[in-house]
């Protein structure tokens, strides 16, 4: 749309003129109202994505991203089978089986947890709680050793470290001379695990599996947990499955489970990017202000070139060239800062926390002690893109206005 003369004037329109010092300036507010705007917006993007990572990695290194179960909800029925048949998967990276129960555990005081028999072995292929160890050994998790691993609020609530006692109770009862009776057996604490959730820290024990299978009375796991290549194509890792193993086993992934809370994560990110947008286009009202006066005072110019032959559609195109340009420079130096402080907001966070002497994360009320950041180019270029096409928009009516001056009118009063 624009020619060499169209652009060649809309640049000089930018730079400060004798009478139109004052229009520059606000090019220049205008200028850095999207620049503040487009630096904000990358910024607590990063922020929400930081947030995002930090949680699904969490949740994510305690659960499988897949899970093979039997549809009757007890032992998993040749297991050894189905184990051969998900490893032959090539989207599977690991599987592991377990033993879930749901307990009721007793030492200085009491509390409820789901307890996890697992095969340290296999274990590390399916989740990193191994790396999460803050007191104890994960691999004293040994046959017959009937020692368990906890996580570090729930050994807290139980008033346990490692080396003491915890009695395990599982509501299921079982005749005796004495009568229906639940199962109880003691445990001693081997080591203590803190992963970052609540969900875990606090509800979740670790016993060996065939000491697992002995306390349930069962002579096989009830599941094996999936590793896979990508997370977030196990609906149709699942499907296959599902497929492959029969209609005796039932396959879930880790978005049946918690796909409510990312999908809050998720829509709240949205949310953030269409309100934070709004200022953007605040900012974008400068830029219309700006071409407004400029068109205002370049009357006689308009009215003049379009004496010498210039088309309504050429006087259009000089005006759009100086709005475009002023978002343009606007989006690249937001760009800039606003990747260059995403990337550093971390250190910067922390050094504001040691001369202010103020904690925005506190580590005894969040799970997560810093503010993360994770600069995504996805939203980068969206951000940028929603900007430019403010700008190129903000631009129009001036510009229209502009190509419909009237030359005689302007001209009579010079």
């Amino acid at each position: 749309m624009f020619r060499p003369l169209e652009l060649f004037i809309g640049l000089r329109y930018v730079r400060a003129k004798r009478r139109n010092q004052f229009i520059s300036f606000i090019s220049t507010v205008s200028i850095v109202c999207i620049t503040i705007s487009v630096m904000a917006l990358i910024t607590v993007m990063s922020v929400m994505n930081g947030f995002d990572y930090q949680l699904r990695s969490r949740i994510l290194g305690a659960i499988s991203d897949a899970t093979v179960s039997s549809l009757s909800g007890e032992t998993i029925q040749n297991w050894q089978y189905a184990m051969q048949q998900v490893k032959a998967n090539s989207h599977v990276k690991g599987a592991a089986p377990y033993v879930e129960i749901q307990s009721f555990l007793q030492a200085n005081r009491s509390g409820g947890a789901m307890v996890r028999g697992i095969d340290t072995t296999q274990e590390p292929n399916v989740s990193d709680i191994n790396k999460h160890m803050v007191a104890g050994s994960f691999d004293s998790l040994t046959p017959d050793s009937w020692n368990i691993i906890l996580g570090k609020d729930l050994a807290l609530q139980l008033g346990v470290n490692v080396g003491d006692k915890v009695t395990v109770v599982v509501p299921e009862l079982r005749a005796t001379p004495m009568g229906a009776v639940p199962r109880i057996r003691g445990f001693r604490v081997s080591g203590i695990f803190e992963m970052g959730m609540e969900e875990f820290d606090s509800g979740l024990g670790l016993i060996n599996l065939s000491d697992a299978e002995k306390l349930k009375s069962i002579d096989a796991p009830t599941g094996i947990r999936l590793k896979l290549d990508d997370l977030y194509n196990a609906g149709p890792v699942a499907r296959q499955l599902a497929d492959t193993l029969g209609q005796v086993y039932m396959v879930t992934t880790w978005m049946d489970s918690h796909a409510n809370f990312f999908s809050a994560i998720s829509m709240e990110k949205n949310v953030m990017f269409i309100i934070l947008s709004l200022i953007i286009l605040v900012a974008v009202i400068n830029l219309i202000s700006m071409l407004m006066m400029l068109v205002t005072d370049k009357q006689a110019d308009i009215a003049i070139l379009r004496t010498l032959g210039s088309t309504p559609r050429s006087i259009m195109g000089m005006f759009m060239v100086q709005g475009v340009l002023v978002g343009f420079v606007g989006i690249g130096f937001g760009v800039g800062l606003g990747s260059l402080l995403s990337w550093r907001l971390p250190s910067i966070v922390k050094w504001i926390e040691h001369v202010t002497g103020v904690t925005f994360l506190s580590p005894d009320v969040y799970y997560i002690s810093e503010v993360p950041s994770r600069l995504d180019l996805h939203d980068v270029l969206s951000v940028a893109l929603v900007t430019f096409l403010f700008s190129l928009l903000a631009t129009l009516y001036p510009a229209w206005r502009a190509s419909r001056t009237q030359p005689a009118q302007a001209l009579r009063y010079e």
